[in-house]
Formats: C-alpha cells, structure tokens, sequence
C-alpha cells in the first residue's frame, strides 16, 4: 500500500467504522420486485412504470464498485477518480482549480472535508459509498442517502419551478428534474465553492457549479447515472462521466453517522494547511 493510498484508507478508515452491512431486515422479500423460479430477485426483467407511463426509479441504488465490497474494484471507483475513464484533455482544469489540485494532493488529501464527517456534496454523494433510496412524489423526488457519515436528503423539485438565479450556496445545492423521454435530469447549483469532486485527485469546484445527472433505468436491476461537470471557473469546458447504478432489493438503509469520530481525531496530527483561494470571477461576469 503506497503513501497516496495509506492517506485515503485513513480517511476511509474513519468513516467506515459506522460499519454498513446489507443485513438488516433479515427473511423480508421486498413487494413488487419480479422473480425467478427459485425466488431470486430477477433483475433483468424491464423496468417497472408509473401510472403516467414514466419509468419508476423507485428502490434502493448504489453505484458499480461501491464501499460494500471493499475490494480493488472500490479502489477504481469514481468516488476515488471521476474522471477515471476519460482522456486528461477530456478534463482540462483552469489555473485556479489545478493549483488548489496539487495543493490537495501535496497533502495526501487529509483535507478532504469529508474525513470530518462533513457532507461529500453534489455529485459526489451519488458515488461516495453508500446505497440511496429514490421516492416519487408528484411534485418532487426525493434521495435519501445513506452515507458514511450520517443520513442525507436531497429534494429535486418537479413542480415546475426554475433554478434560482442567485442563492446561498450549501453542501448540496438546490435542484430541479424534469423528464427527457425515458430519462430523469436533475440539474443543480448553488454549490459551496471549493468543493471536492474526487477523493484521490481531489478535483476542486466553484460557486458556478451546475451538474446535470441523468438516470436512465434500463431493466429492473440496472440503471445508468451520466454526470456532467459545467464549471467555468474551474474547468475550460464541460466533461461528462459515467456509471452504472445496481439495484439493491429485500433489504433497507442503515442509520449511519460519525459516533466516535472525535475519538479518532484525538490520533490524527495534521499540520493545518494554506487558506485555499476563493474561485475567481468569470470574465464578463459577476461574481
């Protein structure tokens, strides 16, 4: 295990004792879900809809290469790298952002805010880890994720309403969905500037963050998440990433939160780091 790594298991370490298994709720069969003859959920069977012809998203999701395994394949996960399927011009980062990247870097990523038990933010949250839920309502969706530092809602409004124009920015943004064929989009912004995007790179973001997510469920079992960065601030163009989320049926959410963190901050020495610079202004534009 390199140093790079140690650094991000000690990280890992601390938010992973809230101990996420998948085995509560032990003998209970969700309703609803197809089956094979021998009982097993069947998840290639197609999508379930809504009774206005909408695929429904309903159920409990967590992203390819999730923190359940805890295996090489986690380690390659997008939670670590976002950007780990595409080309470095596919990714090109503005001075501001790449300064505050090799800062992060510079230090093993002990930075990173949420090995304090702070949120992981927006688009993060869909693959830091842990498993969410998906409920419909008419005029808003509604995420409710289990992550390695406590239990996190997000609202996308589906009642019409625009983004707002200016806001006060928060962990997790404020976002809208709509519909586009057979496909959800959720837009978002009013992000924290200076965000994380990744664990391992540590890919910074801006106050003029908008992310788009679009989840296409394609069968029962399988849904494709595509994430696509706008940050003029941080970024000379927009990149898209993409995933596959798999569905986790005949089991629930587990509370999860930091109990104990305190405990392990008592062993964590860490020299505090340089202020990272506020994102600067988009030329021709207000901050």
């Amino acid at each position: 295990m390199n140093t790079q790594y140690t650094a991000l298991a000690t990280i890992a370490a601390s938010l992973l004792l809230a101990g996420t298994t998948r085995a509560q709720w032990l003998n209970y069969s969700t309703p609803g879900i197809p089956r094979l003859p021998d009982g097993k959920p069947n998840l290639s069977a197609p999508p379930p809809r809504t009774a206005d012809g909408r695929p429904d998203l309903s159920g409990i999701w967590a992203v390819e290469c999730n923190v359940y395994g805890r295996d090489a394949c986690f380690t390659r996960s997008l939670f670590f790298d976002l950007a780990k399927d595409l080309k470095p011009e596919d990714v090109e980062m503005t001075p501001w952002a790449a300064a505050i990247q090799a800062q992060r870097e510079s230090r093993d990523h002990v930075d990173d805010p949420y090995g304090y038990c702070l949120p992981p933010g927006v688009p993060r949250i869909d693959y830091s880890g842990g498993a969410f839920k998906v409920l419909h309502t008419p005029g808003v969706t509604a995420f409710l994720y289990e992550t390695l530092v406590g239990m996190i809602f997000r609202q996308v409004f589906t009642d019409g309403r625009l983004l707002p124009a200016s806001s006060e920015p928060t962990w997790l943004g404020y976002s809208v969905g709509r519909w586009d064929g057979d496909t959800f989009v959720v837009d978002t912004n009013g992000l924290k500037d200076g965000g994380w995007l990744d664990t391992r790179k540590g890919r910074p973001h801006s106050d003029a963050l908008r992310v788009t997510e679009r989840f296409r469920r394609t069968d029962f079992g399988h849904m494709e998440l595509t994430i696509t960065i706008n940050d003029p601030k941080a970024y000379v163009k927009p990149w898209t990433a993409k995933t596959m989320l798999n569905l986790l049926p005949d089991t629930e959410l587990l509370e999860a939160f930091c109990d104990g963190h305190d405990k392990t901050m008592e062993h964590r020495r860490i020299t505090p780091p340089l202020p990272e610079p506020p994102s600067p202004a988009i030329p021709g534009a207000s901050k």
